[in-house]
């Protein structure tokens, strides 16, 4: 089996592959202070419930971007898995042209994307990637596989609660798409402004990215908030929540 570790700085996604499918996915929170021994504690428990044997790991890939993560979660693999994990890190090997200014400062969660969204998708026209995380990430992939770069804008997430941290009577809301651009009420008005507003975001940027690069391309949306988004956004084509870990899993395979 293959176990894929997909740090992010909100959630850890796990996903574990038989071959070339995934058979379990898990989402826990991001914690550096914990241990190598309480993360093997929880994925020990998540295996069992799974009816899963952690003896049957033979590979392991991680990518992450949170640094101080990775000495106690490469510690746990060493010792509990007994795997020497592939990083996905500058001189992994892609397959895709990295042509970023400085290809080291692209951060690992949007090449990952970007190789499965290729490998997936791509070779017929241009797409564009949209990561709905902590940030909501844009990346630019041509037919050719060239890796052109992209955008960071703050995600859902941190923006609305900046939203609540810095107002004092505006409450924390459920986010649903609103029934109405015109809210009736506080919580209606800010589902709206935050669903409608990240909308406008996405469709936005999207269309600046395509006359950009002067060719109509595939649009591959993924992340948490990805499928309610997508209800909105007319510009979203694929809407794909394992794109990450099967990019891991594809990035194993070329650096085995």
């Amino acid at each position: 089996m293959i176990l894929a570790f997909d740090v992010g700085n909100s959630n850890i996604v796990i996903g574990v592959f038989r071959e070339r499918t995934l058979v379990t996915q898990w989402r826990i929170r991001t914690d550096p202070q914990k241990t190598a021994d309480e993360y093997a504690v929880l994925l020990r428990e998540l295996f069992t419930a799974a009816g899963l044997e952690m003896a049957e790991v033979s590979d392991v890939v991680v990518s992450s971007v949170v640094p101080p993560m990775m000495t106690e979660l490469e510690r746990m693999i060493g010792r509990y898995l007994a795997c020497t994990p592939l990083i996905v890190e500058p001189g992994v090997k892609t397959g895709l042209a990295i042509k970023y200014d400085n290809p080291r400062e692209v951060g690992a969660d949007r090449v990952v994307n970007a190789v499965a969204a290729y490998e997936k998708y791509g070779g017929q026209r241009p797409l564009i990637i949209v990561d709905f995380g902590t940030a909501t990430t844009f990346c630019v992939v041509t037919a050719g596989g060239e890796y052109l770069g992209g955008a960071i804008a703050p995600g859902i997430g941190i923006s609305t609660e900046a939203l609540f941290a810095r107002t004092a009577k505006l409450p924390r809301v459920e986010l649903v798409r609103p029934r109405s651009v015109i809210g009736k009420n506080t919580i209606m008005s800010m589902q709206s402004g935050i669903i409608f507003g990240f909308v406008g975001q996405v469709t936005g940027i999207v269309q600046r990215m395509k006359e950009e690069i002067g060719e109509e391309a595939l649009v591959v949306a993924t992340g948490g908030l990805a499928p309610l988004i997508s209800q909105e956004a007319d510009c979203i084509d694929i809407v794909d929540p394992e794109l990450t870990l099967d990019g891991l899993r594809l990035i194993l395979e070329k650096n085995r």
